[in-house]
């Protein structure tokens, strides 16, 4: 069930709705997130991840019951379609946000909701990387190094993070595929299809966690 444009327009409005001051998850934010979800050794039920979707708080704070039906179910259908894209061909194309001043693609987003979701089971990742091979250690590593360097915790130089800020959004479709044949084994016999990530314009987006 690929989203349409239309589709994810929609979604990026609805948690735009949300208050502000809660700080809800962005569309790039959200796909990471669920992707990480989907990606972890153990299930996580909606009811343990979705409130961390409305903000810091947990609490939607939704203005009318017709709201909180249509966000709710948005954000299940984008859960539905990414559980299809994994189990279609262990391939997901992320949504990348993009900087409606520079138009440069933005994989800061995606990597910390990712890395968000990662932090709801913390020993299942911990042994994923005690048990897997050197190619997934290498690619969690990778991605968690990532977010190093956009909190600003990196011990890169300044020209190897212009190098990975170039290079990101290519290679973490890839990263993404490479964990899940290890943390979704059932599914490792399929291929993944390869195709290129491309960016979702999702508009000016809320200043991060860790911007000023």
């Amino acid at each position: 069930m690929d989203q349409s444009d239309q589709e994810l327009d929609r979604l990026n409005a609805l948690l735009h709705a949300l208050p502000a001051e809660n700080m809800p998850m962005t569309l790039g934010e959200l796909n990471g997130y669920i992707v990480g979800v989907l990606a972890c050794p153990e299930m996580i039920p909606p009811s343990e991840w979705l409130p961390h979707v409305w903000g810091e708080t947990g609490e939607a704070e939704f203005p009318d019951q017709q709201s909180a039906e249509e966000t709710v179910g948005a954000v299940m259908a984008h859960y539905n379609s990414v559980v299809e894209a994994i189990n279609g061909s262990l391939w997901v194309e992320p949504i990348y946000e993009v900087d409606p001043n520079s138009e440069e693609v933005m994989w800061e987003p995606w990597v910390d909701g990712f890395t968000r979701a990662m932090r709801l089971r913390p020993d299942a990742w911990s042994r994923l990387l005690d048990q897997a091979d050197g190619e997934t250690q290498a690619t969690m590593i990778y991605l968690m190094a990532l977010r190093d360097t956009y909190t600003g915790q990196s011990k890169f130089t300044d020209e190897e993070i212009d190098e990975i800020d170039l290079e990101a959004p290519d290679l973490i479709p890839n990263c993404v595929a490479t964990i899940l044949h290890q943390s979704r084994p059932e599914l490792s016999w399929r291929k993944p299809a390869n195709l290129p990530a491309m960016p979702f314009n999702a508009g000016s987006s809320r200043p991060g966690r860790n911007d000023p």
